[in-house]
């Protein structure tokens, strides 16, 4: 996986959204690199990290992530996701809870459900587009989207890291769908 990084300190791992690449994370770099090492990653078939062979969904993004820390030694880390980096944060704190500090979680959602009922007809209409021309990489975007994540809400409680959940006034996930989150 391709990815950037900068600062002296506890690790920090930023998690860009779907479609985008770390350079989502660019203005942010240099602030948190004063306190923390930031670790800027693209992942899986974003930016300049390869596609692979692996199955596009969170779960093997937080599969990615695990190989990613173990070859460069990091036993813990914070995690800050952003949309389904957030969704990627959250599958791999349940998924590897020892290898969590804190983490932090901007726009994400357990279910696609938590989405707007716009923003969820609007990822339908993009993908019926990116089927009709036969763009697979946008339909792989799309279905992350529509089939992911599935994480039930009761699982949140094996999570016993700080956790700081974060919306945006526009968001794209429901606000009780964020409230949920965070209780």
């Amino acid at each position: 996986m391709h990815y950037e990084a900068a600062g002296q300190g506890f690790p920090l791992i930023l998690l860009h959204g779907n479609g985008e690449d770390n350079a989502y994370f660019r203005h942010q770099l240099p602030v948190f690199a004063d306190k923390y090492r930031v670790i800027d990653i693209d992942t899986r078939g974003h930016g300049k990290s390869p596609r692979g062979d692996a199955p596009f969904t969170v779960d093997q993004f937080a599969d990615d992530l695990y190989a990613f820390m173990r070859k460069h030694q990091i036993a813990k880390a914070h995690l800050l996701g952003f949309s389904d980096g957030g969704n990627i944060a959250l599958t791999f704190a349940l998924k590897h809870p020892e290898m969590v500090e804190k983490l932090i979680l901007n726009g994400a959602n357990l279910f696609p459900a938590g989405m707007k009922a716009w923003v969820h007809l609007g990822v339908c209409a993009e993908y019926a587009l990116a089927w009709m021309r036969r763009n697979r990489r946008k339909m792989e975007l799309m279905n992350l989207m529509l089939l992911y994540p599935q994480i039930q809400p009761a699982s949140l409680e094996k999570i016993r890291c700080p956790v700081l959940v974060i919306a945006g006034t526009n968001d794209m996930i429901r606000d009780t769908h964020t409230k949920l989150i965070a209780q």
